[in-house]
């Protein structure tokens, strides 16, 4: 009888177990594909984009064909400083509450870390208490592209640069009107432009 009862938890356990390593090795195969070529690139460097363009005190130039930025995981390293790449890159996340742009309330733009594309737009950012910059729209709807993201054994919405597939944050329907939507966007994905700044 013990023995059986020693089988029966044996079982069980494995059972409970089973999920939480194979969302490890999940989680470790999508890291390992896509820091596995350090020399390699990702897309075709002749693919054009269309965007929409913005200068630094945030008034729109207009639509333009642009070639996507595809550069290979070693030159990347050398754009971009650790957090930013494995955010960017590799799909990260940053700490909530550990940079300072969910706490900005200046006016200016933001732009993709890697390649400059203007993504957000102070005029849609609120305080969403989640400890990240949130925003209820995009710039341009041009400017980003969505995709399905399985990462944590759960569909949610990530955000990417559509210039660059930079990993930018993740959507979701708890943000405020008029959209509902709440961006909730990587600071280590952004770079801010104060509208000051530019001298307007």
């Amino acid at each position: 009888m013990f023995e059986t009862l020693k089988e029966e938890f044996t079982r069980r356990r494995t059972l409970l177990i089973a999920p939480f390593a194979l969302a490890g090795v999940v989680v470790l195969a999508m890291r390992k594909g896509h820091d596995s070529d350090e020399n390699g690139s990702l897309g075709d460097s002749n693919e054009e984009v269309t965007i929409v363009q913005f200068d630094d005190a945030g008034r729109k130039i207009g639509m333009g064909l642009v070639k996507k930025v595809v550069r290979s995981n070693g030159e990347w390293h050398k754009q971009l400083n650790s957090e930013q790449y494995y955010v960017t890159r590799q799909q990260g996340t940053d700490t909530a509450f550990s940079g300072s742009y969910y706490q900005i309330h200046q006016d200016g733009i933001f732009r993709c870390i890697c390649c400059d594309t203007a993504v957000f737009s102070a005029d849609t950012k609120f305080d969403s208490g989640t400890g990240w910059p949130s925003f209820w729209a995009p710039i341009a709807e041009e400017n980003i592209r969505t995709r399905s993201d399985f990462s944590l054994l759960v569909k949610r919405t990530e955000v990417h640069c559509a210039r660059c597939d930079a990993h930018l944050g993740h959507v979701f329907d708890d943000g405020p009107q008029p959209t509902n939507l709440r961006y909730c966007i990587n600071e280590s994905s952004l770079r801010f432009i104060p509208r000051a700044a530019s001298g307007v």
